[in-house]
């Protein structure tokens, strides 16, 4: 990968079951639009709390896609 160039985009993904599908939702749909993605890195977890229990995982992640 030497002389490598990337661009990063931030998205959030979204999941009712866990942390880890709400990344893998997010990665999925930013995929399908940019085919070189090569690596993400999580800048925020958050949720939704309904009646007392966690309702929404949000995933807040970069995700880096080669150029050229």
């Amino acid at each position: 990968m030497a002389n490598a160039v990337f661009t990063k985009v931030e998205i959030v993904g979204t999941s009712p079951t866990s942390i880890s599908d709400a990344i893998t939702n997010a990665i999925g749909a930013a995929a399908a639009s940019s085919p070189n993605l090569g690596w993400f890195e999580v800048q925020e977890i958050r949720g939704n709390i309904q009646d007392g229990k966690v309702s929404q995982y949000q995933v807040v992640i970069k995700v880096g896609a080669r150029v050229g």
